[in-house]
């Protein structure tokens, strides 16, 4: 069998990048549907961005927030995956294990601090002006 010429590889490529995108989204969907504290993260989420438009962010307000956001997310995400590796891998207890959940769980912790600071940096100012 031939391989396809130069037009066969871009629309292949293409479906497999739209491939991707669809294992990615089922696994936030699927994290979403097991950790309770991927779905706490989510109404804080959707906090922030009730908030933000209540307080009419500016541009770089908003990137800020997103950042923070994105950042929790991905810690938890990445945490998520973590424990199912260590879960898959030593299904017994065993103190690296216990090590490796530890310091992801350490991430997410670290994360979400990180993104309360910049709430309190962000929302703070317009949440309690003080107008002499």
């Amino acid at each position: 069998m031939r391989s396809p010429g130069p037009r066969g590889r871009p629309a292949k490529l293409l479906r497999r990048r739209a491939a991707s995108f669809g294992h990615a989204f089922r696994g936030v969907g699927a994290a979403l549907r097991s950790e309770l504290h991927l779905r706490f993260h989510a109404l804080a989420t959707a906090g922030a961005l009730a908030l933000g438009l209540y307080c009419r962010l500016a541009r770089l307000e908003w990137a800020l927030v997103a950042l923070a956001v994105a950042g929790v997310w991905t810690a938890e995400l990445v945490n998520t995956a973590v424990e199912a590796l260590t879960d898959l891998a030593s299904p017994h207890y065993h103190p690296l294990a216990g090590k490796a959940k530890d310091v992801a769980a350490g991430a997410v912790l670290l994360a979400a601090l990180g993104a309360l600071a910049v709430g309190a940096l962000v929302f703070g100012p317009h949440l309690f002006s003080f107008n002499g």
